[in-house]
């Protein structure tokens, strides 16, 4: 797995002052981002986060349980640039004479690729199935300027070569073939056979199809997603996986009944932060240092709560996810979208520490200097805090002004939604790690655990891959 020399490549935050104009133009992220979190400083205006995989112009909040607004192309952010991303006017995004945060992540960027194995099935008639998934003939989702290779060495595809038409069930329907990216290789049936296609900027909705016999294959969406279908899990999902830095962004649609989800990362995620877009359920965390028989809420101050039905009692594979029948994850017909990470050695860390309630605190020991750290006590209620290496604090101390992305239920935990720089927040960034400063109870209570996650500024990692121990 390729080692991470740049982390910016793949994280950054970015500040900005807003000017209240529509359609501005940010740049500076240094790649075209995949999931933007976006908030005003200034403000108690709530934290904005758009995805490629939903689309950009489609919001939702870390703070409230609403559900997903806005429109594909329009909303507060209608698009995701080369550098960066565009805003509109809204206060929230882009407020006149406000500081803006916006924190930059990086999935499968603009040329995802992805190879199916394609077996052919006898299904009322002879079908397409892809990577074994138990249905056959299912919608594609093959986003553009993706690569997607269909692998048709098993023996079952003889005299069943796969094409691609804009006409459904393609000759057999009138229709004729789409060679636009296409190529071909080998006999079907035959070791190292396959059809690819790149998807173009534009390409129309096609239709996959045997050239020989109809009625065996079915539709290929081609959105502008920067995703791509995944049948790992007993749900098909939409996935957008970076399988160098370990951070996939999944969508799937509920079924109200214990299932898995296919992520992409091809490692056990630690940390899996899921929504329903179209229902006012939690936002739902899962966390290694918690397990998989509890969950931490986001958008509230909660402890650790016990659901059986929420992760169904079972903890992630490197394939899949599962879910039980809760809402949060799992409702009927709900959509949903999940933040997937795993643990990418000198760029990404995902832990917890029992706090000593001290000024001189908890040293986390990370194996490189954090860019970003977000934190939550768990074993009691507490505050999701933020911290990032662009914003400073008001202290000596390098406090990097306090976020929080959640409502406060409890007043004795109440925290402003503008940033808040004091010190009983306060945290050092050191070459390889954190240090506790602060005693407020949300990052510092004597005995309370805590969880975290944090991404690299720069990496302590040597080319055999060990982690550096800084003197």
């Amino acid at each position: 797995m390729a080692q991470i020399n740049k982390p910016s490549d793949y994280f950054n935050t970015l500040l900005y002052t807003g000017n209240a104009t529509a359609d501005r133009g940010i740049t500076g992220v240094g790649f075209q981002p995949d999931w933007v979190w976006i908030k005003n400083r200034n403000d108690t205006s709530s934290h904005k986060l758009f995805d490629a995989v939903r689309q950009a112009g489609l919001e939702i909040e870390s703070d409230t349980t609403d559900a997903e607004v806005g429109s594909v192309g329009g909303g507060k952010l209608p698009s995701f640039d080369s550098d960066g991303f565009t805003v509109s006017a809204s206060n929230a995004v882009n407020g006149s004479s406000d500081n803006i945060v916006a924190w930059n992540w990086l999935a499968a960027g603009t040329a995802p690729s992805k190879t199916y194995t394609v077996k052919v099935v006898s299904d009322s008639g002879n079908k397409y199935r892809f990577d074994d998934f138990g249905t056959s003939a299912v919608t594609l989702e093959i986003s553009e300027g993706g690569t997607y290779r269909f692998d048709q060495s098993d023996s079952s595809n003889s005299g069943h070569p796969l094409r691609f038409s804009t006409t459904s069930d393609g000759t057999h329907g009138g229709g004729s073939e789409y060679t636009t990216g296409v190529t071909t290789n080998g006999t079907p049936g035959s070791s190292g056979a396959y059809t690819e296609i790149t998807v173009a900027a534009s390409a129309p909705t096609l239709y996959y199809y045997c050239t020989n016999h109809s009625g065996m294959g079915g539709t290929a969406n081609t959105p502008t997603t920067n995703s791509f279908s995944n049948f790992d899990g007993s749900i098909q999902s939409n996935i957008s996986p970076n399988s160098t830095s370990l951070f996939s962004i999944v969508s799937y649609t509920g079924t109200g009944a214990n299932a898995t989800v296919g992520h992409g990362l091809g490692v056990v995620p630690y940390m899996i932060i899921v929504k329903s877009r179209n229902s006012t359920d939690w936002w739902i965390t899962y966390h290694k240092s918690v397990g998989a028989t509890k969950y931490v809420p986001l958008n509230f101050t909660n402890a650790e709560a016990t659901n059986s039905a929420i992760w169904n009692d079972t903890a992630p594979t490197s394939s899949v996810f599962s879910i039980g029948t809760n809402g949060g994850t799992n409702g009927s017909s709900n959509n949903y979208i999940a933040y997937c990470f795993a643990e990418k050695k000198g760029f990404s860390k995902f832990g917890s520490y029992a706090a000593s309630g001290k000024t001189d605190g908890n040293f986390i020991y990370l194996g490189f200097k954090p860019a970003f750290f977000m934190y939550r006590r768990y074993d009691s209620t507490g505050n999701w805090g933020m911290k990032d290496n662009k914003r400073s604090g008001t202290s000596a101390l390098q406090n990097f002004g306090q976020m929080n992305p959640n409502q406060t239920q409890n007043p004795s935990a109440n925290v402003d939604s503008v940033e808040n720089k004091a010190s009983a927040f306060a945290v050092d960034f050191l070459s390889n790690g954190i240090k506790i400063r602060g005693g407020d109870g949300d990052i510092n209570t004597n005995g309370g655990s805590y969880l975290y996650m944090a991404f690299a500024e720069e990496p302590l990692v040597g080319t055999n891959n060990v982690p550096a121990t800084a003197r």
